[in-house]
């Protein structure tokens, strides 16, 4: 799903089943570093052999994180944790929960364009990828010093091909990772999102289109800071949005499944 909403652009990417999808800009395969890490579609209703892609992170075996935009309650969802093609009976189905308070382009620039991006998919049946990732203790990211170092991992846009006309996403449906740093502290987007850079620079990464969902982790551990949420332009350069899950009333909604 990919969504423009006052000139910002979500993070999910909408795209044929048959075509190859990607992830983590300036990254890297990931491997087996965060084997909790998936990526989760949903079926196009009146589009045929369309899906949307997002990334998220497994909680359980049975309670999947990732954003509220990815995808439409009244529909399933179906999780895997496979990195790379084919993908054919790797997917587990469930149920798409989002924050019953989510909210986007409902205030006025970037403290009101998204709200409470955060959604649980409980899935119908366990599926363990060896690991699970764990939710920060209430306001961890407030005791956190600009550039500390957080791991940004998922499925989604890998890069541009230039030339010939307007860019062309690529994807690889693989996962990705890349290091970046926290860049915006005591904004007013401080309430609600961590923000890093998009632009590669310094070895650093960025998340793109499929990435939106996926686990922004505090280096060295398993603990999911926030998930991402939007980027400010088309070709994922900027900065990038990510909903903090230490919050109170987020972890409330997290927990209460």
């Amino acid at each position: 799903m990919r969504m423009k909403v006052l000139g910002l652009v979500v993070l999910g990417v909408c795209l044929a089943a048959s075509a190859r999808v990607m992830t983590v800009t300036n990254g890297q395969p990931d491997g087996n570093r965060h084997p909790y890490v998936g990526v989760v579609i949903q079926p196009i209703p009146d589009m045929p052999g369309f899906v949307t892609v997002c990334s998220g992170s497994a909680l359980s075996s049975t309670k999947f994180l990732t954003a509220a935009h990815c995808a439409d309650p009244s529909q399933p969802v179906f999780v895997s944790y496979k990195s790379g093609r084919p993908f054919g009976g790797t997917f587990t189905p469930g149920s798409f929960h989002p924050h019953p308070d989510w909210c986007i382009g409902c205030g006025p620039g970037l403290p009101g364009f998204d709200t409470h991006d955060v959604a649980v998919v409980t899935l119908f049946a366990p599926s363990n990828p060896g690991s699970f990732a764990n939710l920060p203790s209430p306001g961890l990211v407030d005791t956190l010093a600009m550039k500390t170092g957080v791991d940004i991992v998922g499925y989604g846009v890998q890069g541009f091909i230039r030339g010939g006309g307007p860019p062309q996403q690529e994807f690889f449906f693989t996962r990705y990772f890349a290091p970046s740093q926290l860049i915006q502290r005591n904004s007013r987007t401080s309430a609600e999102f961590i923000t890093m850079t998009a632009n590669p620079s310094q070895g650093t990464g960025g998340v793109c289109f499929g990435d939106s969902g996926g686990p922004d982790i505090l280096s060295g551990t398993r603990t999911v800071l926030a998930v991402n949420s939007f980027v400010t332009n088309g070709n994922c350069a900027g900065v990038t949005y990510s909903n903090r899950v230490d919050l109170p009333d987020i972890l409330s909604f997290i927990n209460g499944f």
